[in-house]
């Protein structure tokens, strides 16, 4: 039994259907968000960003998901550099870009842009469309709602439970991005931020949800893979390299995890959903490194708060943790 797992005090799940998943897990901006947490990123305490000359030059090919020529992007270090150096390339302001998609311009929750971008992956990104207010009426304590961010002040639907309060609402639909409940403002708030609010709205009553839909594609799809050479259209990933973006310090290009790290990962992940109500496979990853090489729960814990102390973390699910971890250790997957 572990001997300092008792310094906190245990954190209720934050919801049960509604759930966060950051995207990205602070890989953003470090301007607080309009409910006083630490915003849209974890960046306040982090390095400055590195001198352009020590940023990995590597060449990436976007389009826009609705329908685009392609433009290549270089020099970025984090998403929200990533974002912008979007928008540049097609001449819109940054703040238009939701999201992005890997290799696919369907909005695809899973192909998520998130901290880790292969060397040949083709990024999608997605930009804003129609506006809308919709009402719902909260007749159980779970939405059915998941919930992620894209590391740069934007919260959005990632999925949608069947048969939930808001299937049954058709005006909602994945990839929504989330503006204001009731009136109040969420750009700039994380992804749990958001589902704490939901979870805190009370029951029996009639809530308002101000949302923006990703712009939809053309029908014509020839259009994004018409080119004059093979090989220059889109191009799957296939190689074996990442470029990981961090919130502090430089990006760096690594391998792809190990069958270990990705089951850890999957595992924790897991976890995450079943005591936070997240579900954050790059928060999921930073916990597998921090975790990977500690001797006990005590040692992991401490690694904890002192990397991502804002999310307070309950006793139990440490512990869960580094059992899971050690699990895909010795390949009890």
């Amino acid at each position: 039994m572990p001997l300092g797992l008792g310094r906190r005090k245990k954190a209720p799940p934050l919801v049960e259907n509604e759930e966060a998943e950051p995207g990205r897990s602070g890989l953003g901006v470090g301007e607080p968000g309009p409910l006083g947490g630490s915003g849209a990123g974890e960046s306040q305490m982090g390095l400055p960003p590195p001198p352009a000359a020590l940023r990995p030059r590597l060449v990436f090919h976007t389009q826009l998901a609705h329908g685009s020529p392609t433009g290549r992007i270089e020099g970025f270090t984090n998403v929200k550099e990533l974002y912008g150096k979007i928008a540049e390339a097609f001449r819109l302001p940054a703040a238009e870009v939701m999201f992005c998609t890997l290799n696919t311009h369907k909005v695809d929750m899973d192909k998520l842009l998130g901290g880790q971008i292969g060397l040949e992956d083709f990024i999608f990104a997605h930009v804003k469309g129609q506006r809308k207010e919709v009402e719902v009426f909260k007749s159980e304590e779970a939405l059915g709602l998941t919930i992620t961010d894209n590391g740069a002040g934007y919260a959005f639907i990632k999925r949608i439970k069947e048969g939930s309060v808001i299937d049954h609402i058709q005006l909602i639909s994945v990839g929504d991005m989330i503006e204001a409940i009731n009136g109040q403002s969420l750009l700039g708030c994380r992804h749990y931020e958001v589902a704490r609010l939901l979870k805190e709205l009370p029951r029996g009553r009639t809530f308002t949800l101000k949302l923006t839909e990703p712009r939809k594609a053309f029908d014509m799809i020839s259009q994004r893979s018409a080119g004059g050479h093979p090989g220059s259209g889109p191009q799957l990933s296939t190689g074996r390299g990442t470029l990981r973006l961090r919130s502090r310090g430089p990006a760096t290009v690594e391998d792809l995890p190990s069958a270990f790290e990705e089951k850890a990962i999957e595992k924790v992940d897991d976890l995450l959903e079943s005591y936070m109500g997240i579900r954050d496979t790059e928060l999921a990853a930073t916990m597998v490194e921090l975790g990977k090489d500690k001797r006990n729960p005590d040692e992991l814990a401490e690694a904890l708060d002192e990397r991502l102390g804002d999310f307070a973390f309950p006793d139990e699910f440490v512990f869960d943790v580094w059992g899971a971890i050690g699990d895909a250790k010795v390949g009890r997957y």
